[in-house]
């Protein structure tokens, strides 16, 4: 039997070593930014799938309270826990680098929204946005942050089925 300091250590060159491989795949994975249904994964004893198919900036910012609470409960191990946020209708506009031309072009996203994303991002947060929606609304991908977390899946929806089928707890704010 391990002790909690043999354990911890452990952990860490995990990490480490995961972090490494991660920064050395990043141009690659910025890339490619396309995932497909079957190449989700569950990595992590837990797993959980929040869905955001809302447009409302304060319910939005509850939901990454929540998954920053979520992370938190699990000293921010990306071991034990893995969290994916799918987005699709009104939810992608979180993840636009403007607004310009897109059917939100008169609203304002919080400044501190994106500071939130790229907070939770760190403890490995997977976002996947829906390819429909940009199809449906002619809105281009290319207008979508550029950030390794950050891919598209072909539908939002069959995205949260997919997950689910995985073993990926679901979960929805509001």
């Amino acid at each position: 039997m391990t002790s909690a300091s043999e354990d911890a250590s452990r952990r860490a060159l995990m990490f480490a070593a995961a972090a490494s491989l991660v920064t050395a795949a990043a141009p690659v994975a910025a890339a490619t930014r396309e995932l497909k249904l079957a190449d989700l994964k569950k990595e992590a004893d837990v797993a959980c799938v929040y869905h955001c198919d809302y447009g409302d900036p304060a319910r939005f910012a509850q939901t990454l309270t929540n998954i920053s609470n979520h992370y938190s409960a699990y000293g921010a191990d990306p071991f034990a826990l893995q969290i994916a946020l799918v987005a699709h209708g009104p939810g992608v506009k979180f993840f636009l680098d403007s607004l310009a031309g897109t059917p939100w072009k008169d609203e304002a996203i919080p400044a501190d929204i994106a500071r939130q994303i790229d907070g939770v991002s760190k403890n490995g947060l997977k976002v996947h946005l829906c390819e429909i929606t940009f199809s449906r609304l002619k809105l281009d991908k290319a207008k979508a942050r550029d950030a390794e977390f950050i891919t598209f899946v072909p539908s939002g929806v069959a995205t949260v089925a997919a997950l689910q089928g995985k073993g990926f707890a679901y979960l929805k704010v509001g």
